[in-house]
């Protein structure tokens, strides 16, 4: 990757080469590249934990992607074409004043943060117990690797590794799935017949009940998430940039969908088939309980006692944890290397993209709004350079620091929910409702967040405030948030335009 990021610099001279790849990149690549950054690590490591841990109700999520690529590629892809502007943010303030696209990108690069820091602490937690290595270690050495060749290459660099990290990760997916049906006396149709026993092929439940994670919950949930990828997040927004024509625009983006679909489901595939190989073989697991059992239980217990509720454990509290056990412990020491290699691809490639992305909205919507209007190319190229490095070395010093500290995740999710819902929200405000002006968003994105802030904390509350609780399912935030700031947009608009029309008729 490093050596890919060394051939690409040659032609890595100006700014818009190093964000655009100067718009000379194939639809295809451009496609494979996104289909790359959706299928980040924590898809290769935590949807077959979804899918051994409970069912295929997390399978949802892809099932929405197509209604929300059809909605980019016949929107928001045109849309961002004929803009012309890098950045996604810069028809915010257009639209709705200064405020608007300050806010839209501290969401977007508070939220890279938190995803780079957590992809470098998921790989680097999986790796450790690959490789016997340790996480500190394997984050600083993978972290200068990516800093490397994506200042070195560009977004043209980006894009061409994500093409071979696309490859390879697919590759290391079916090879594993290989593997582990290769273990199970009758195979596949054992995997089926197990599977269906225990009714681990369910979508989820198909009842309008919006405080659990039933089949609507996660396609609203989906298909909003997916809107805000296609229409607001800088990493595919970036991707639009580089193609020739919309045209090609619009079948990267369809090609992903096609591309990530089946990729999904083959990942599910692969937890149902470890359950049923440690259905098989219940006494090859015992190894993973008796760690979770000790994490989870801590010193209070003796060996004995925690190796007596290491029994009681259910498979989603271990999930997680039964295909890096399953590497290491039944795949040939050489195909380790390439599931190793798949494994770290899966990371880099979403690394490298929230990299350049990061650097592109730093540059284009900070450093020349806010410290110097008028730099020529090469200092803007200097400026993305100097980005890069540091952003990259952020996301790194994040991981790091959730070494021990796993609870931060969350925190970290929590927020970037609250960031996505905010940024959805007002996008589709400043697209659809012409006729809203700057103080009507601004108090629709108040109320939004506030609406956002109570469904994110809320559960915190007891006693006497307990029924101020949300009574919707986590996942359902970024939908409410969203449809909040756009719908209370609108009413206030609508509101102002009486209010005109009753003063002009006086």
């Amino acid at each position: 990757m490093v050596a890919v990021g060394f051939y690409f610099s040659r032609r890595n001279k100006n700014s818009k080469q190093f964000t655009t790849a100067s718009g000379k990149i194939p639809g295809w690549a451009i496609g494979l590249s996104i289909y790359a950054t959706f299928l980040s690590s924590n898809t290769f490591l935590g949807v077959p934990g979804k899918a051994f841990g409970g069912n295929w109700n997390a399978f949802v999520f892809s099932i929405s992607m197509p209604l929300a690529a059809w909605i980019a590629s016949k929107y928001f892809v045109p849309f961002y074409r004929n803009t012309g502007e890098i950045s996604a943010y810069t028809h915010l303030e257009k639209r709705f004043g200064t405020w608007a696209r300050t806010y839209a990108v501290i969401c977007f690069l508070l939220t890279q943060f938190a995803r780079m820091g957590t992809i470098f602490f998921g790989i680097a937690l999986s790796l450790q117990a690959l490789t016997g290595f340790s996480m500190a270690s394997i984050m600083i050495v993978m972290g200068i690797c990516i800093i490397i060749y994506t200042v070195l290459g560009g977004m043209e660099a980006v894009i061409w590794t994500e093409v071979a990290q696309g490859i390879i990760k697919t590759l290391g997916a079916l090879l594993i799935l290989f593997l582990v049906i290769k273990e199970i006396p009758g195979g596949f149709s054992k995997v089926i017949e197990i599977a269906t026993a225990d009714k681990k092929l369910s979508l989820g439940s198909f009842s309008f009940n919006f405080t659990e994670s039933t089949f609507w919950v996660i396609l609203f949930y989906g298909f909003f998430i997916n809107l805000n990828n296609f229409g607001m997040d800088q990493n595919y927004i970036q991707r639009y940039h580089t193609a020739a024509s919309s045209k090609q625009a619009s079948k990267s983006v369809w090609l992903c969908v096609a591309m990530y679909v089946p990729a999904s489901l083959l990942f599910f595939i692969i937890g149902t088939s470890l359950y049923a190989y440690y259905n098989v073989h219940p006494e090859l697991i015992g190894p993973v309980k008796l760690n979770v059992a000790a994490e989870k239980f801590g010193t209070a217990f003796t060996p004995q006692q925690i190796n007596d509720l290491s029994t009681s454990l259910s498979p989603s509290d271990y999930g997680d944890k039964v295909l890096p056990h399953f590497m290491v412990t039944k795949i040939p020491t050489g195909l380790v290397g390439l599931i190793v290699s798949a494994l770290l691809s899966a990371a880099m490639s979403t690394i490298s993209s929230n990299m350049n992305a990061s650097a592109t909205v730093f540059t284009m919507d900070i450093y020349k709004k806010y410290f110097k209007r008028g730099i020529n190319d090469k200092q803007q190229l200097y400026i993305l350079h100097f980005a890069t490095v540091v952003f990259g070395l952020v996301g790194l010093g994040t991981g790091l620091a959730m070494i021990g500290a796993k609870s931060l995740l969350d925190i970290w999710w929590e927020l970037s929910g609250i960031f996505a819902g905010g940024m959805l929200g007002l996008f589709l405000l400043g697209l659809i409702s012409r006729k809203t002006k700057n103080t009507e968003a601004l108090l629709a994105t108040i109320i939004g967040v506030i609406v956002i802030l109570w469904m994110t904390f809320s559960d915190r509350l007891n006693g006497e405030y307990a029924f101020l609780k949300s009574p919707m399912h986590k996942n359902m935030i970024i939908v409410v948030g969203t449809l909040t700031i756009f719908l209370a947009g609108v009413l206030l608009t609508k509101l102002k335009t009486r209010r005109i029309a009753e003063a002009s008729s006086n």
